[in-house]
């Protein structure tokens, strides 16, 4: 089976006063198809870093990542877009929602963008799924932070993207709004088969992945594992 990501040896420096400050020190990572990965450790460690490299929104300073075995340090800008738009969804900590655009609006442009014949019928069932088929005409400003990050999960699976990267998605919301969140993310990447790749700092949410793969001085520390639990049914 032919790895959905591989980070090989990847070092990413940075220059601070003059001197080179490594962020990442010779990553190697493999994240198969499906598989529900988190990324922890304490502020610092490298976890947002690591996952900007593995989604090619930053290059390493050595190193390769690779995609379905295509290594993104190959790719020029052009292309690397591309394969964002045709592999790729994000969910970020900060919702990153267009504010003049309603929330329905939000979850079709991207389709819309990418010529999907059946734009309209997905994003209406995508609100569904995530609970706001009411609410869909209703700006980001006029929604809660719960609510935003619905409609933020539903843009981010609406292309049915292969990978989705998630950094600290619930660390703008409340525990039981988090929870809430965390789960609805968790049942959708069950329900379409996505690879989920996602940064915290927060064990509880960590303890629900298949690998938990902790950093600490930009190095993977450890890893652990546990039997994924099955899910029945499909997302609310």
């Amino acid at each position: 089976m032919t790895a959905r990501i591989e980070c090989i040896q990847l070092v990413k420096q940075l220059s601070s006063g003059g001197k080179p400050l490594t962020i990442l020190d010779g990553i190697d990572l493999i994240v198969d198809p499906s598989e529900f990965a988190c990324i922890l450790g304490p502020s610092g460690s490298g976890k947002s870093t690591l996952l900007g490299l593995m989604a090619g929104l930053d290059r390493p300073s050595s190193g390769s990542v690779r995609i379905d075995g295509q290594a993104l340090e190959s790719l020029n800008e052009d292309e690397l877009a591309l394969l964002r738009r045709e592999k790729v969804g994000f969910v970020f900590q900060s919702f990153q929602l267009l504010g003049n655009l309603t929330a329905r609006e939000n979850v079709l442009l991207p389709l819309e963008l990418a010529g999907v014949p059946d734009a309209t019928a997905r994003t209406d069932q995508l609100l569904h799924d995530v609970g706001l088929a009411d609410r869909g005409h209703h700006y980001p400003t006029q929604l809660s932070g719960g609510e935003q990050q619905r409609v933020a999960l539903a843009r981010a699976f609406a292309p049915r993207p292969k990978i989705l990267f998630a950094d600290e998605p619930t660390g703008n919301l409340d525990g039981e709004t988090g929870a809430g969140i965390l789960q609805l993310l968790i049942d959708l990447r069950s329900a379409y088969g996505t690879t989920l790749v996602l940064v915290t700092h927060d064990s509880q949410v960590a303890a629900l992945a298949d690998r938990c793969i902790h950093l600490k001085s930009g190095r993977i520390d450890r890893e652990t594992t546990r039997e994924p639990a099955a899910v029945e049914g499909t997302p609310q």
